[in-house]
């Protein structure tokens, strides 16, 4: 399916530079996602939701009233180096939009955290809240790592600068009462946590993302790796000290031959600048949750079919977009007060 999104994102580029005249053509509005490193779950969304939204000349079901987006819409995924990379760049009108988790974003308008140096990142807006994440400790299966105290004095793959992966390591590791100096920790090379595992140049390492997740999924099923427990007292300090987040359980065989898990989740929040065009964003909201477009996002990337109008408004850390809260309040979604 992954093929298909990249066809669809393709074609919509070569049928809207197709042959015709401009005067029989929509103007293209090209739209950017910043989303995370293509071994993560953010860069498949992205192109899952690019091929549902875009509406270039001549696709044929885009003729119908709001099944796609406005006339001319291209939307592209692009890469990056994740979430409080993405809210920087969205902020400061160096991309459209941009995926983020619920608790990076609370950081950003807040000025805190990832943003003490930056500050309130005062520009952003939320589209919509897209799918549920969950934090996935994986260790090694010889790293006798079994619960997160055990990460002490271990190679640990926290996460790459700019991603909301090392945003919620360390404040695991802070919960657990494990100092950042306690592990030999690595945050260069996220895009290979699963090699090197493997490899046995690390011990353990945080995946936060949708679950199941293909890189540890192949690890769990070799037998190389297992999941740490996110539970106990840590666990209550977390969830305190980090509002948006909530408790959660991997399910039992979600991963084969895997027991059920306790961890944490957040949301995945997709987020624009505040000056964003309001009938552009409102057009995407209308076209993402098209009832017409409930099959294309079943068959899209595991994520993707946890997209529903109904949990549009979960987990929302910034105001929605005024196109966005337009959709939401012609459907009679219930909002979050102050929106």
């Amino acid at each position: 399916m992954r093929r298909l999104w990249i066809v669809v994102t393709f074609a919509a580029g070569v049928l809207a530079s197709g042959p015709g005249s401009a005067q029989s053509l929509p103007q293209r509005v090209f739209f950017q996602v910043a989303t995370g490193s293509t071994a993560g779950t953010y860069f498949p969304m992205g192109e899952a939701i690019s091929g549902v939204v875009s509406h270039p000349p001549g696709l044929a079901r885009c003729e119908a009233r709001g099944v796609c987006g406005p006339a001319g819409l291209i939307l592209s995924a692009r890469t990056s180096d994740g979430a409080v990379a993405n809210i920087l760049a969205v902020n400061a009108g160096e991309v459209d939009s941009g995926l983020a988790q619920s608790n990076v974003v609370a950081d950003a308008v807040a000025g805190r955290g990832a943003f003490r140096q930056a500050g309130r990142q005062t520009h952003i807006r939320v589209i919509a809240s897209l799918f549920p994440e969950t934090v996935q400790l994986v260790a090694a299966t010889k790293s006798h790592i079994a619960k997160v105290g055990d990460l002490r004095g271990k190679r640990v793959l926290l996460g790459a600068e700019g991603s909301g992966t090392l945003v919620i390591a360390r404040a695991v590791l802070s919960a657990y009462g494990i100092s950042e100096h306690g592990v030999k920790t690595r945050m260069d090379v996220s895009d290979r946590d699963a090699d090197l595992l493997q490899h046995g140049q690390i011990d353990a390492f945080f995946f936060f993302g949708a679950v199941p997740a293909p890189p540890v999924g192949a690890l769990l099923a070799r037998g190389l790796a297992r999941l740490v427990p996110i539970d106990g007292r840590g666990r209550r300090i977390l969830l305190k000290h980090v509002p948006s987040l909530s408790p959660d359980t991997i399910p039992a065989g979600v991963y084969p031959g895997t027991a059920a898990v306790p961890s944490v989740s957040d949301h995945a929040l997709w987020v624009v600048k505040d000056s964003a065009p309001s009938d552009i964003v409102y057009g995407i909201v209308r076209a993402l949750f098209h009832p017409s477009n409930r099959a294309l996002l079943d068959a899209g990337p595991p994520p993707a079919p946890r997209i529903r109008l109904s949990e549009a408004a979960i987990g929302l850390t910034a105001p929605l977009h005024p196109g966005a809260l337009r959709f939401y309040r012609e459907m009679m979604l219930a909002l979050p007060p102050r929106q």
